[in-house]
């Protein structure tokens, strides 16, 4: 399967990373099942950010409950690895629910993308679009 992500997003991400320098960064992604049409980012909060990530609560809660009153669907969540692979790690994989949203893994030049499921998490292929 393949994933449609616009170029606008795709770009916003890598930025977002190179800003974060030592830092990871996350937010969230908001689309259809199969295309990734914005992002929010948001606050990391856990107390370790140089190597791990946790989105704000308030985020996640304020997310849920604009969907649930129409507005954007949240399809997944994205994150940095500043010096690591663009691939999850035991943290990732040990996380992520079964739930089937998507996970993007951003570094300074590349996003990775993957589906949270039975499984794990599985690589996705993805393609841009120009909007």
């Amino acid at each position: 399967m393949t994933v449609t992500v616009t170029s606008e997003v795709l770009a916003a991400l890598l930025a977002e990373a190179r800003a974060g320098g030592s830092h990871e960064v996350c937010g969230l992604l908001y689309g259809s099942e199969n295309a990734i049409a914005a992002h929010c980012p948001c606050a990391n909060v856990h107390p370790e950010p140089h190597h791990r990530f946790e989105i704000d609560p308030a985020a996640l809660v304020g997310a849920h409950r604009a969907m649930r009153e129409g507005g954007p669907r949240l399809i997944g969540y994205y994150h940095s690895h500043p010096a690591g692979p663009l691939e999850p790690s035991a943290t990732d994989e040990a996380l992520a629910a079964k739930d089937g949203m998507l996970w993007a893994i951003v570094g300074e030049r590349r996003v990775t993308l993957w589906r949270a499921g039975d499984d794990g998490l599985t690589p996705l292929a993805y393609r841009v679009t120009g909007a």
